[in-house]
C-alpha cells in the first residue's frame, strides 16, 4: 500500500489525494500576453526527475505541495502551499461595457 503524508491530516493511503498537476510559477495575467497565459493553463514540462506538483486530499478539500521524484514514483516531502506563497492575488474582474 502506498502513502503519502498530507501536512493537515498526516499519513494516508494514496487512494485518498486526487492530483492536481505541476507545479509553476503564475506569470502576471495583467502584462502577459495570450500565448504566455494559455503555456501556463494548458502545458505542463513532463520533467524526468525531482519536480513539484499540486495535490489534494480529497477528504478534507485540502490542497498542498509535493515534491515527488517521476522516474521512481518516490515521494520525497509534501509541505504546505505558505512555504511559497507570501502574498494572495487578487484577480479584479472589469466592469461589462
Amino acid at each position: 500500500m502506498k502513502l503519502m503524508t498530507c501536512p493537515l491530516n498526516g499519513l494516508r493511503n494514496i487512494s485518498e489525494f486526487t492530483y492536481g498537476g505541476e507545479f509553476k510559477p503564475m506569470p502576471d495575467p495583467t502584462t502577459c500576453s495570450d500565448t504566455e497565459w494559455a503555456d501556463y493553463v494548458f502545458n505542463s514540462e513532463n520533467i524526468a526527475g525531482v519536480i513539484t506538483e499540486w495535490w489534494m486530499h480529497t477528504a478534507s478539500s485540502y490542497w498542498f505541495l509535493a515534491e515527488r521524484n517521476t522516474v521512481t514514483d518516490e515521494i520525497i516531502r509534501t509541505f504546505d502551499p505558505k512555504e511559497r506563497f507570501t502574498q494572495r492575488i487578487d484577480f479584479k474582474q472589469e466592469p461589462d461595457a
